[in-house]
């Protein structure tokens, strides 16, 4: 499967995969924090906001939108601003067939390329082997892509009667030196150009 993917900048209408990819993580599962899965329109703002400044990219199958990923600011203050946090959701039905894997590694292009250079995860885990909405597959799946582990927060979460705790994980994606450049805020002329593509067919 993950040899037909294409990857590309989300656009305006991929809000209705997007919301509903989303929507089961928010439904049935402790992946997401979020109680009430956000409709077409929210999601596409969402899109609009971190698009402005940081990559917002899809996976699709024969023009199917199968998976999404972004990157966001980590805080608000001047000196955060070569770190970001990112996000990950992949179909239910097309999940472990290299997909997080491929937006992932485009993500990853792209933020190098604007000159970020770290990038965060904040990650919910399961307190017990036996809970039925959250396992150790994503802190897994992140660890096979070079991220490590900064630390867990206890009990930070509560959803579905349930308390889970979060753990922080990074990875550094370029050199740490004294007067860095300021990252830029924009994608590659190339992506966004294929996104404008989509848009006018």
């Amino acid at each position: 499967m993950s040899d037909n993917i294409t990857i590309r900048p989300a656009c305006g209408d991929d809000a209705a995969a997007l919301a509903r990819i989303y929507a089961h993580y928010v439904e049935k599962t402790a992946i997401t924090f979020e109680y009430t899965a956000p409709d077409m329109a929210e999601m596409e703002r969402r899109r609009q906001e971190i698009s402005r400044h940081y990559p917002y990219l899809v996976a699709e199958i024969d023009g199917k939108v199968i998976g999404y990923a972004y990157a966001h600011a980590f805080y608000g203050r001047e000196a955060y601003a070569w770190s970001v946090e990112s996000s990950i959701y992949v179909n239910v039905n097309a999940r472990k067939h290299g997909i997080g894997r491929k937006l992932y590694e485009a993500m990853e292009e792209e933020l190098k390329f604007m000159g970020i250079l770290n990038i965060n995860a904040c990650i919910a885990v399961p307190r017990d082997d036996q809970d039925p909405y959250v396992t150790n597959g994503s802190l897994n799946f992140h660890q096979r892509l070079g991220y490590t582990l900064v630390g867990r927060f206890h009990n930070s979460g509560y959803k579905f009667d349930r308390w889970y705790d979060v753990v922080w994980m990074e990875k550094m994606i370029g050199p740490h030196t004294i007067y860095p450049k300021f990252p830029a805020k924009k994608i590659r002329p190339l992506r966004m150009r294929l996104c404008r593509i989509k848009l006018m067919k």
